[in-house]
């Protein structure tokens, strides 16, 4: 069925066409808020989640136009590498999350708030400060997020924030459910979509503008990789250099030093920036499915597998480039299979026996040591070889000391505008007073591990505006930089045996602390039995 006209806007063109895409309570703030840009857009709210919206979206661009999708959460995160457009996804404020502990709070001195994938580092230091009993708990699936709410229904805690998959399950469960979304967070990833829009039409009727809607799906490009140290000067050059060059690229680098950035910026660069950047991490997804995921299948080909069956994001990045993250977590089995695909360029969907013919550069990286993964035989050498092409590093922060302050005063502007708060007029002169205690510590968690600092930092200044930022001031929002130098290096150096015992045999606990998933902390205590 194709959609229906609408009036061109007064410069002659098309009103962008959006979708909006929730199973949730988020259904109905996007309903009410669409009103508002009915001049500016022509806007659908679609009430599907998940593979059920990815399937639906998709057979429906077939025939329709869309020029972005928007949704929120783990339906967002889900969506956005399995559509042909670009996927917006709307993300609570600062601002957000502080009114609705309020609101939680007048129902319950104990809250609980579970966040997609990542917790909020800054509310560790602010539910101290402010004497907030808070838990926070971390979600991938509506499985874990049930597990996760009865825990903390066991725990004795009553309201649970969240967004709106997260407040409805709570909901369920007998709890109060707190949705973190506001009208204005709604409002601005509205804006975004239109912006996206805007820049899409103007590719297809300006030669000059060369933002093709594909690319729109990389977030990063050359210039977010800051730093004017030596190292990173020469990272830029040599990704300029390798993104000329069709060969598949290994990035290895420490957690939180920017590999998917790099990764992007090597697609950006080349001359496939104008199809599809996709990826995916290896270690966060089970064995069980990371097979379908890649691959695809066709119907029936196991129990539960949808009509029609499903393209893999082997196809999706067809002319583009598929990004395989933690390359080192792949299971043997799925290594044979990688390694035909390098050398015959065609992929066979799962239960099918159709070779597809596909054109899709690979990079990959891994945190860890692959070549020691090899000697004890759990990677294929034949596979390192053909992936390992061509090589990058990317230097940890602690090696590049001199560019500390720049990126810490970056990732405070940016903290301080997602909060709505201005820049410190005297934020330069500040931070470079602060050199000298940011660069007694050894940021083992990288430039990621320096951004959720930052927004710590940018949380308390929000406080209280009139705070200057001292040394003093950022050794007590982030007591890391007290301690020992010698602390920050045994992470790495400590044995899984000794962080279990450490941590009480919680996996949890453990995989947070290592910076890694669960799957993966999984995988690495089953191959050490």
């Amino acid at each position: 069925m194709n959609r229906r006209p609408y009036p061109p806007t007064r410069d002659g063109q098309d009103k962008p066409v959006i979708w909006t895409v929730s199973i949730s309570r988020l259904f109905d703030l996007f309903r009410d808020i669409m009103v508002e840009f009915d001049a500016r857009a022509e806007i659908e709210p679609i009430h599907m989640g998940f593979e059920e919206a990815a399937q639906a979206l998709r057979e429906r661009l077939q025939t329709e136009h869309c020029d972005a999708v928007i949704a929120a959460g783990s339906n967002g995160a889900y969506l956005k590498n399995r559509l042909p457009v670009p996927v917006v996804i709307a993300k609570a404020s600062g601002f957000d999350v502080m009114q609705a502990l309020a609101r939680a709070r007048k129902i319950s001195p104990e809250i609980g708030i579970i966040t997609y994938q990542e917790t909020m580092p800054e509310l560790a230091d602010f539910k101290s400060t402010f004497g907030f009993k808070l838990e926070q708990r971390t979600y991938v699936t509506e499985e874990d997020a049930k597990a996760q709410i009865k825990e903390l229904k066991a725990m004795g805690i009553r309201a649970i924030v969240g967004a709106g998959l997260i407040s409805d399950l709570a909901d369920e469960a007998g709890l109060n459910g707190i949705f973190m979304y506001s009208a204005s967070s709604i409002r601005h990833a509205f804006e975004d979509a239109l912006e996206i829009a805007r820049l899409t039409q103007l590719e297809s009727t300006r030669d000059r503008i060369r933002v093709p809607k594909e690319s729109l799906r990389t977030r990063y490009s050359l210039n977010e990789l800051r730093g004017d140290s030596q190292q990173m000067q020469d990272l830029r050059k040599t990704i300029t250099l390798y993104a000329r060059s069709p060969a598949t690229v290994l990035i290895q680098g420490e957690t939180g030093s920017g590999k998917e950035l790099v990764a992007q910026a090597l697609h950006r660069e080349s001359a496939r920036a104008k199809h599809s950047f996709v990826a995916v991490n290896c270690g966060a997804i089970a064995e069980s499915l990371l097979e379908s995921e890649l691959f695809g299948y066709e119907e029936g080909a196991f129990t539960g597998s949808r009509r029609g069956g499903r393209a893999g994001l082997f196809e999706s990045a067809h002319r583009g480039t598929l990004f395989l993250d933690e390359i080192g977590e792949m299971p043997l089995a799925l290594q044979s299979r990688l390694l035909r695909v390098l050398e015959e360029q065609e992929i066979t969907r799962v239960g099918g026996v159709r070779p597809i013919p596909i054109d899709v550069r690979i990079i990959c990286a891994s945190h860890c040591d692959i070549e020691q993964a090899m000697r004890n035989r759990q990677f294929r050498p034949d596979l390192f070889f053909r992936l390992a092409v061509l090589r990058l590093q990317i230097p940890a922060l602690r090696e590049r000391p001199d560019d500390l302050v720049i990126l810490a005063q970056w990732c405070l502007k940016q903290a301080l505008a997602a909060l709505g708060s201005s820049t410190p007029p005297n934020l330069h002169a500040e931070m470079q007073a602060c050199a000298a205690t940011l660069q007694t510590y050894s940021w083992p968690g990288n430039v990621r591990e320096l951004r959720n600092a930052m927004e710590r930092v940018a949380l308390h200044l929000l406080a209280t505006p009139l705070q200057a930022i001292t040394p003093t001031l950022l050794t007590k929002l982030i007591p890391e930089l007290g301690a020992p130098a010698s602390h920050e290096t045994t992470k790495t150096e400590e044995s899984l045996h000794d962080l279990m015992e450490k941590f009480g045999n919680k996996q949890k606990n453990v995989a947070k602390y290592l910076g890694i998933s669960r799957t993966t902390l999984w995988r690495r205590l089953q191959k050490m039995g």
